[in-house]
């Protein structure tokens, strides 16, 4: 089962059910035991709460991982958990907490080696929707092997409970462990009115498409007959059973009773009778071994709701596991030994679950969602560590980040939201779970929790030491930089840093108009330092626009502003602007929209706009049959230069009420226009042009709006150069650096000297280099020659409009923080 079913990236590719394991040899379930195999918690940390942790099964033979929220590329990434030795990811819902990293996993696994992997997917049924989704940018070969649970359910179960959900479903049996999932709705589900004779019409309609989504499709409909239940709303416990242990097997013992060694040896150690060689007795296995250990048993939770957990104590399927259970004949009692709760703390910090994990005895409860101790341990420590780094050199540019301390956090109303201490009785074990916590399982003497892999806590003080330490010079570099950030409104004289003139659109800026955070500035996926894609335009007290929005983009924002700064940001978005259809520029989008719905729920309030390429719409329609949106799109074609033009001279302009609400929304926050720009990429890809309206000052001085311009990515493109003419700043990708001109083009994206040189051509007054590939780790190579009006973007950085002079400045200063930073190989 650990073999990896290798494909092409691009082509044709079976999506057939997966072939069930067949039941291992006799022989083979006597070395269970001698198994290695334990649970551990990935991502679990309140520096963002912006996903739901994963957790990993582990075994000599597989690898199972539960949930792949956001982020769980980089935290597998920084703690070297590799992905392309999981075998298979079990969700336990269909939600953007729970599956917002599978989409840009399926698409690392398939650009692996020379002929890509894949992962097998299963999860309730309603995982159709977010299949067909996937599907309007995933290609087929990457989807691997995607099937809902809902396979060898136990009749038993079924016939003693009057619900058609309460049953065991194993889609895993094998000689390690047999996997059972238990399907657990919302309670007071209701019966659908009159439906025609012979109709097969449910609540959700018919999506066509491949034949997995089909398949997928049509188990949803076979559960939900009859009863009105919508996708999104099932969750799914997972049991994972270990074979019984046999004890151990004494020779002497059997050489005493007459049984020569050989076959009967096996037999014995099989549990089976056999007759003495030298003794007219019947030799049975008790005579010669320790008696057998019932193998573990783990079970993972997940309860959204007080409603799903009246259902969940009700299911009669659940019985067996119990402990306490009144009449229940104890050699049909399983004992759980660890239960892993992704219940979120508003369900289990109330008494009724509370009585429910009473039930278990004494099996030991690892809560795994978020949790007051773990706030001062960054999810990613790489990058914190970074982040301190940059902010000590530079603080004006790189603030602190946004969450509390836990000292600070105890100091505030808002501690009442965090979970009391539990009250169960003293046999009940009970851990509040950090990452890389494992529960060791086999072999069964090291039954039990294992905390030696949890990262330390590292203080700010301790990183800050280290770097002065390891370069003294920087102390000196500090004061300078600090020394850069003076005279009215925090602009330094323009004639002491370069001869450029000032532009007159940044005459009297205030602090308050526009800072521009660079939420993610690496390219392709994920990593260590840099996340993928997005830019955030903080407009204060008018708002804000996101440009581009790859996976994490929300936990990106929780870094910067804090958790509940965070939400206030997501609150007081105008437009959500996608420059093309990848995927790490498009999918943290659904996360940032469903909690933004959620947040505005009960408020009175109109439909985000998204404005993206034709694709994108097409996802983001099929995805929101699975999670509310409450979205409204416009097409990149409609945000043109020429489509603005032909809205403008159409008499019955509000004919086109997304074109005429974008332009309400941008009047409000300031802006003339929202120009979209193709560029040199792949079909529908953009540029953006934002031209904010002229301002008069205290004397009556007119004074021109900024003109900021991203690229998007892009080869050098005339379009966009023309579209840059004397802008106040341009964004600009430079994802290679300039001795990778072959490269850049096969891809289609710039090199840095060729984005430095579409701002010349511009005449742009500052340029910021972005979306860097990869193989630079930190900080990318670059000839500081030629960096005279530009800087270099890293992850969290904060612009202030009112410091783009000083910019270039930085830049040096940025180079001896990284000292020792080489390209590396792109295969590292």
């Amino acid at each position: 089962m650990g073999k990896k079913r290798k494909r092409r990236a691009e082509g044709n590719h079976s999506n057939d059910k997966p072939k069930k394991n067949p039941l291992p040899e006799e022989d083979e379930l006597k070395k269970t035991g001698n198994n290695k195999s334990y649970i551990q918690i990935l991502g679990n940390g309140m520096d963002t709460q912006d996903t739901s942790p994963s957790v990993l099964l582990f075994s000599d033979k597989w690898r199972f991982l539960f949930n792949a929220g956001e982020g769980l590329q980089r935290f597998l990434t920084e703690h070297k958990i590799t992905l392309s030795q999981i075998d298979h990811i079990f969700l336990s819902r269909v939600c953007s907490e729970t599956v917002g990293g599978l989409p840009g996993l399926l698409l690392t696994l398939a650009g692996m080696g020379k002929e890509g992997m894949s992962v097998n997917v299963s999860g309730p049924p309603d995982l159709y929707l977010l299949v067909k989704a996937m599907e309007s940018f995933i290609p087929n070969s990457a989807m691997g092997q995607i099937d809902s649970v809902l396979c060898n359910g136990s009749d038993e179960v079924a016939s003693a409970s009057s619900s058609k959900f309460d049953r065991l479903f194993a889609p895993i049996t094998d000689g390690v462990v047999k996997l059972s999932a238990v399907l657990v709705p919302p309670c007071c589900l209701k019966v659908c009115g009159s439906m025609k004779e012979g109709s097969s019409e449910t609540n959700t309609p018919l999506i066509s498409g491949s034949h997995l989504a089909e398949d997928l499709q049509a188990q949803w409909m076979n559960l939900t007959a009859e009863v009105e239940l919508n996708p999104g709303e099932l969750s799914v416990v997972y049991i994972c059973e270990f074979p019984e242990i046999k004890g151990k097997f004494y020779p002497d013992k059997a050489a005493a009773l007459g049984v020569e060694p050989g076959p009967k040896y096996g037999q014995l150690q099989r549990g089976n009778s056999v007759e003495s060689d030298h003794q007219n007795i019947i030799v049975h296995p008790c005579d010669v071994m320790e008696p057998s250990t019932h193998g573990p048993i783990v079970l993972l939770v997940d309860c959204p709701t007080p409603s799903h957990l009246q259902e969940l104590s009700s299911l009669q399927s659940l019985t067996p596991f119990y402990s306490n259970i009144s009449g229940q004949p104890v050699e049909l009692c399983k004992k759980v030994n660890c239960l892993i709760h992704l219940s979120p703390v508003s369900v289990t910090n109330t008494p009724a679950y509370e009585q429910w994990m009473a039930r278990f005895g004494e099996a030991h409860h690892i809560m795994a969602r978020h949790e007051p101790k773990n706030i001062e341990i960054p999810i990613l420590k790489s990058s914190s560590r970074i982040a301190a780094r940059l902010n000590y050199l530079c603080p004006q540019l790189f603030p602190s980040p946004g969450f509390w301390s836990l000292q600070q956090l105890k100091s505030l109303p808002s501690i009442s939201k965090f979970p009391r201490e539990l009250s169960l009785p003293t046999s009940c074990q009970i851990t509040y779970a950090e990452n890389l916590l494992k529960f060791h399982l086999l072999p069964y003497k090291e039954l039990g929790l294992d905390n030696s892999n949890v990262p330390a806590t590292i203080s700010r003080t301790e990183i800050l030491n280290e770097l002065t330490s390891n370069i003294p010079e920087i102390i000196s570099a500090s004061e300078h930089i600090s020394q850069l950030w003076h005279g009215n409104n925090g602009i330094v004289e323009e004639l002491q840093l370069h001869e450029t003139p000032l532009p007159s659109c940044l005459e009297g800026i205030t602090r308050e108009d526009m800072e521009i955070v660079f939420l993610g500035t690496g390219s392709s996926q994920p990593s260590k330092y840099r996340n993928v894609s997005s830019i955030f335009i903080n407009l204060f007290l008018n708002g804000s626009i996101l440009l581009d929005c790859g996976e994490g983009t929300l936990g990106q924002l929780k870094r910067r502003f804090g958790v509940e700064g965070a939400d206030e940001a997501v609150k007081g978005l105008k437009c959500i602007w996608i420059s093309h259809i990848h995927a790490d520029h498009h999918a943290g989008v659904a996360r940032i929209l469903a909690l933004r719905h959620d947040l505005l729920s009960g408020t009175p309030h109109e439909p985000l706009i998204v404005v993206g390429p034709r694709q994108l719409e097409i996802f983001l329609d099929r995805y929101q049959m699975l999670e509310e949106l409450d979205m409204q799109f416009l097409d990149c074609r409609d945000t043109t230069e020429s489509s603005w033009e032909a809205f403008e001279s159409n008499d019955d302009n509000d004919a086109n009420g997304s074109t005429s609400r974008l332009k309400n929304l941008l009047r409000q926050a300031g802006l003339m226009t929202l120009i979209s720009v193709p560029v040199i990429h792949c079909p529908q890809a953009y540029g953006i042009v934002l031209k904010f309206a002229d301002r008069t000052n205290v004397i009556g001085k007119k004074i021109p709006g900024w003109k900021i311009v991203y690229s998007g990515d892009t080869r050098p493109c005339p379009e966009l150069v023309k579209a840059s003419r004397e802008a106040t700043l341009l964004i600009h990708e430079a994802t290679f650096e300039d001795g990778m001109l072959e490269e850049a083009i096969a891809k289609n994206h710039s090199t840095m000297g060729e984005a430095i040189e579409a701002g010349d051509a511009a005449g742009a007054y500052r340029v910021i280099l972005t979306h860097f590939s990869q193989r630079y780790p930190k900080i990318p190579v670059f000839d500081g020659t030629y960096m005279h009006k530009a800087c270099i973007a890293f992850d969290l950085m904060s612009v202030n409009l009112a410091d783009l002079p000083i910019l270039p400045s930085v830049v040096p200063y940025l180079k001896l923080l990284f000292p020792d930073e080489m390209s590396i190989n792109e295969a590292d």
